[in-house]
């Protein structure tokens, strides 16, 4: 018997994971979910058909009917908070799935609450944009004991994801010091097609063209990224993919365990700096791509193009 799953958190990443548990995870039980916001729990269950989708009241409704609880949460903040509330009943023999971008620091401090209270703990950060939950083509990164990474890994590839990074008997830190070292490069890539458009389009190469050069060199993410900025998506959205302040929590940990480290991230300080403008011009609409507007105003053009 499969055992039951239980999810936490239906942001835009959760709920294509949701999706991709129900339509892939070979469940032979309704996948229990709980949002803060119960709307959302309730119109995602409306989403599919009856049975496939259980509304719990409460996290700790939630936890007391899962074996294994995954959370997909904004900030570091809010993962606390939730695992507080979890171990207010018994969770032992129970397995904890974060699928956030927190602090390595944060996941450990998970992990310890967690096994002192007989339960055990995944770190399990995924790679990938909204499109690619919904989608299935997220890279899971699983680190912690391997009895433990063993229980999730039927829900990764093939399921929520395209490809797993292997992180068994490892610190669970790891694996989130990865996904916070990792998200740098996709910043830096925000940052360079935002600048490179800014200046095709004054320079008179133009954003058309030099997307065709993005298109034919630079497949996959920067090709995305480039659409999205030359289409407008940038600062149409009302739901942004990445927010400015998820982005900038997550540039926060970058530089602390940079300066930790001794090592400077140049590249990391004029993107915060550029959020900045963003979170002022748009407000929590903001996303990374909006990058790309703030680039334009510091070079003489209009945020939206």
């Amino acid at each position: 018997m499969a055992p039951q799953l239980g999810w936490i958190g239906l942001g835009n990443m959760g709920r294509g994971m949701c999706k991709n548990l129900v339509g892939k995870g070979q469940l032979d039980k309704p996948l229990i979910i709980y949002n803060r916001t119960e709307k959302r729990s309730t119109d995602l269950s409306k989403s599919f058909p009856e049975g496939k989708l259980a509304v719990a009241t409460s996290i700790g409704d939630l936890v007391s009917k899962s074996d294994i609880i995954f959370t997909c949460l904004g900030d570091d903040a809010a993962v606390s908070d939730s695992i507080n509330t979890a171990l207010q009943i018994n969770v032992t023999g129970k397995l904890f799935v974060d699928c956030s971008t927190v602090h390595p620091d944060t996941s450990e401090a998970l992990a310890k609450k967690i096994t002192e209270a007989g339960g055990e703990f995944v770190a399990c950060p995924v790679f990938g944009a909204p499109p690619m939950a919904e989608s299935g083509q997220l890279i899971c990164v699983l680190a912690g004991p391997s009895k433990s990474v063993d229980k999730v890994k039927p829900y990764t590839t093939g399921v929520v994801g395209r490809a797993i990074v292997d992180f068994s008997n490892q610190p669970v830190g790891k694996a989130t010091l990865l996904k916070v070292v990792g998200n740098t490069f996709i910043f830096n890539m925000v940052e360079a097609l935002s600048e490179g458009h800014v200046l095709a389009e004054k320079s008179g190469l133009g954003s058309e063209n030099l997307h065709q050069f993005i298109e034919t060199l630079f497949p996959g993410p920067y090709t995305a990224y480039s659409t999205r900025m030359m289409s407008g998506d940038y600062y149409k959205r009302e739901e942004p993919l990445m927010p400015v302040d998820w982005a900038r929590k997550d540039i926060r940990h970058a530089r602390a365990l940079a300066e930790k480290a001794g090592v400077r991230l140049g590249d990391l300080e004029v993107a915060d700096e550029h959020l900045k403008e963003v979170k002022e011009h748009m407000g929590p609409r903001g996303d990374i791509a909006s990058i790309y507007g703030a680039v334009r105003k510091e070079g003489g053009l209009k945020f939206e193009n």
